[in-house]
């Protein structure tokens, strides 16, 4: 399951109790917990439907870049490390949240019916890299909770579909060492080999068409490990905020001439703002969601790189002193996509990381195997420079308003002069022609 990956930044999905009931709430805890900077009116206004196809209820789906966790750490440092009882547990407490911000994924999940909040973190390594230490104490005498701690490493599985682990665990304050455990389970998300990577970059000059590059080593191009059975189609799915979209229409083309001169097969969902005519600041939704599925190249050809590129577009944004804004576009995500057996019973994963936005449109039965974003890139964003209108200078914004004003004023006299002179020179030439009928 930690193999499964989303664009960097913040994502939420939500399902109301009540369509329409306190819609603002919802973006009130977000902004509480992330920071007032969040795009966020209430669900109906900022967030999107998602078009998963696993939930019969309407699921809304909520996407903002996001620089790191200090708002998240702070919240918890505050409202959650305060209830403990002791200046030793709450600094405890304090030094755990603060390794939230090392973390390469956290993931937080609210059941309102059980009222269970569970909160996972994902470190691919030791924060600081000086290996792990944890002081874990037990849970105190008489209660019902439980500390489970586990050693395990991936074991060889003899069915592509799961997960084999296997390794210690043991429960602190009942066990006196740990026990030896050995278990499988089918899981949704595997990782391909670590030489199977894939880089992003917009070729200049971006300007406010720029295209998305997506390359691609050739051990990603590779058919997965899957059942020689299984049908797999290669997949990359984009979160794009409001500022930069896609053009449905020409995304969703069936010219062959077109898809395959971008290395595309077809656009298979778009959910969100799809506007095309709007600048950034009426558009009051985050962005939308592409998914696309990706050619592969012939099997006579071995390419070194394979380039899939996506044309997209910048909305019009607020004026700068330079005349350029920049804009963080996350990397997609890239993936293979293969039916799974019949047999396989993928809804008894207890480890399963879902709500993922793109897992969700496909079926129940289906792996996927996640390409992994090129090593030496840190933070997976890119920075475009979109060129906006100079706030001071000649060609400024109030110049150009000023300029736009008086080219309006100036025409609609001259209009009016014209219609005038028509106006004026018609009466003579009218009362000539009754005396002369009169004659």
């Amino acid at each position: 399951p930690f193999a499964s990956r989303v664009s960097p930044g913040l994502h939420v999905y939500f399902t109301p109790r009540v369509e329409g009931e306190d819609t603002e709430a919802v973006c009130r805890v977000l902004k509480g917990v992330f920071g007032l900077g969040l795009k966020c009116l209430d669900y109906e206004k900022s967030f999107t439907r998602s078009d998963v196809t696993s939930s019969p209820e309407t699921v809304w789906q909520y996407y903002s870049p996001l620089a790191s966790l200090d708002g998240l750490v702070e919240f918890f440092q505050r409202k959650v490390c305060g209830l403990k009882d002791g200046e030793g547990a709450a600094a405890e407490c304090r030094r755990q949240a603060a390794e939230l911000l090392a973390a390469d994924s956290v993931d937080i999940s609210y059941d309102a019916s059980s009222r269970a909040l569970v909160l996972s973190g994902f470190w691919s390594e030791a924060p600081g890299g000086e290996g792990w230490t944890e002081y874990i104490r037990a849970p105190v005498a008489g209660s019902k909770d439980k500390m489970e701690v586990g050693f395990l490493g991936a074991e060889r599985a003899v069915d592509p579909e799961e997960i084999k682990m296997g390794g210690l665990l043991g429960v602190v304050g009942e066990d006196d060492k740990l026990k030896p455990t050995l278990f499988s389970f089918p899981s949704r998300h595997h990782a391909l080999p670590r030489d199977a990577v894939f880089s992003v970059s917009f070729p200049s000059p971006t300007g406010l068409h720029p295209t998305m590059a997506v390359s691609m080593s050739p051990a990603a191009l590779q058919r997965p490990p899957a059942s020689p059975d299984a049908t797999c189609t290669l997949h990359t799915y984009l979160t794009l905020p409001s500022y930069i979209f896609g053009d449905k229409y020409q995304l969703g083309t069936d010219d062959r001439l077109f898809l395959e001169s971008h290395h595309l097969v077809k656009l298979q969902s778009v959910t969100g703002e799809t506007d095309l005519e709007a600048p950034d600041w009426s558009v009051s939704r985050w962005g939308s969601n592409w998914l696309f599925e990706v050619a592969t190249p012939p099997a006579d050809r071995s390419p070194e790189h394979w380039n899939v590129t996506i044309p997209l577009h910048l909305r019009y944004l607020h004026p700068s002193e330079s005349g350029y804004r920049s804009a963080a576009v996350p990397w997609p995500v890239v993936f293979w996509a293969c039916t799974a057996s019949e047999e396989a019973r993928m809804q008894f994963n207890p480890f399963d990381r879902v709500d993922l936005g793109w897992e969700g449109l496909f079926g129940p039965q289906t792996v996927f195997y996640q390409v992994h974003p090129a090593a030496e890139q840190g933070r997976l964003v890119e920075e475009v420079n979109v060129p906006v209108l100079k706030a001071n200078g000649i060609f400024s914004s109030k110049t150009i308003e000023l300029g736009t004003v008086v080219a309006i004023v100036l025409g609609s006299l001259w209009v009016l002069w014209k219609l005038g002179t028509v106006v004026w020179g018609s009466g003579p030439q009218k009362r000539a022609e009754n005396q002369k009928k009169s004659q």
